[in-house]
């Protein structure tokens, strides 16, 4: 089975904090906190830059499992899609610092959606190809898109950036990739955009519409049912079902649409706020490092992205 080898996930070295979000927007800080649900989220600190995150996981994934650059011949960088620099290719650009020469290297771009497309893209790849490795990376960058100036764009204060690494191959020895459901409904693709303001790109919300939470709410449970009837499991054999950390009260709301329990769940909320496309897979990691993961563990990755796309990838501990 397909699945990861190792993964690791690589923070910033910066935090913004609730106070200065509140001082820039001229907002109440407990409006602010409101949103954020905690004191202060990691950022890209001055000079930081999100393929260097990447890169810094990647190097620790393959020094850790002793897989040499040359047996990874699949390289994707999975993010929003306005990378480090214009018309450029960060996944070429890690490949070339690790010493991968002769992979194939492209980006994804589907926003906090990515990594669960791309994962199972690269699974897909390794069944056809067993003794490959491929690797999936992550760069988010959500903050430098932000206006903290603007107090209408207060619901995305949450987002943070976070860096990433998943090795893997034809037999994941941390986590095997059982399936996973995707969709997509284009009627929200315009509710938030990108202008250019200057040399930086702004993300604004394009108005206010009802119904985005009832959506999430309506298509996380679709998908859920859809991965668990593919893989022949159900509800009840879930060991955990981890969610995309953009709304709190859409996780708990979630989970009790599901009927399970928070404790079959991670809330990182707290300590970080939303870190894009590594939001699971932080959770993931807290589960291992906790040992609160058996061998054949049933673990589902929830992600969502602006578009509006959802994913739930269906995983199986492989672990001690």
């Amino acid at each position: 089975m397909a699945g990861i080898v190792d993964f690791e996930i690589s923070l910033p070295s910066s935090r913004v904090t609730v106070q200065q979000m509140a001082a820039k927007s001229g907002l109440p800080e407990e409006e602010v906190r409101a949103v954020t649900t905690c004191d202060s989220i990691p950022v890209l600190g001055a000079g930081e830059r999100e393929w260097e995150l990447a890169l810094r996981a990647a190097r620790t994934v393959l020094d850790r499992t002793r897989v040499p650059p040359s047996a990874v011949r699949t390289v994707i960088y999975a993010g929003s899609g306005e990378w480090d620099v214009p018309f450029w290719t960060p996944a070429a650009k890690v490949a070339h610092e690790l010493g991968i020469e002769r992979a194939y290297c492209f980006e994804l771009a589907n926003y906090c959606n990515a990594v669960t497309a791309a994962v199972q893209i690269a699974c897909d790849r390794l069944d056809r190809r067993p003794d490959e490795y491929a690797l999936v990376l992550i760069g988010d960058r959500v903050s430098t898109m932000l206006d903290y100036g603007a107090p209408e764009a207060k619901e995305l204060f949450n987002n943070g950036d976070a860096g990433g690494a998943l090795l893997l191959s034809a037999s994941g020895r941390t986590a095997g990739v059982l399936g996973s459901a995707m969709c997509t409904d284009p009627s929200w693709s315009d509710y938030y955009t990108g202008v250019r303001e200057g040399e930086k790109v702004v993300i604004r919300r394009n108005g206010h519409r009802d119904g985005l939470g009832d959506a999430y709410i309506e298509t996380f449970t679709a998908l859920t049912e859809d991965v668990l009837a593919s893989v022949g499991r159900d509800i009840t054999d879930v060991a955990y079902l981890l969610v995309t950390h953009g709304d709190r009260r859409i996780h708990e709301r979630l989970l009790r649409e599901l009927g399970l329990p928070e404790t079959k769940s991670v809330f990182n909320y707290h300590r970080l706020g939303h870190m894009g496309n590594a939001d699971t897979l932080i959770a993931m990691q807290d589960l291992i490092a906790t040992n609160r993961l058996a061998r054949g563990d049933l673990v589902l990755h929830a992600t969502s992205a602006l578009g509006f796309s959802w994913g739930v990838m269906a995983m199986e501990y492989a672990g001690p």
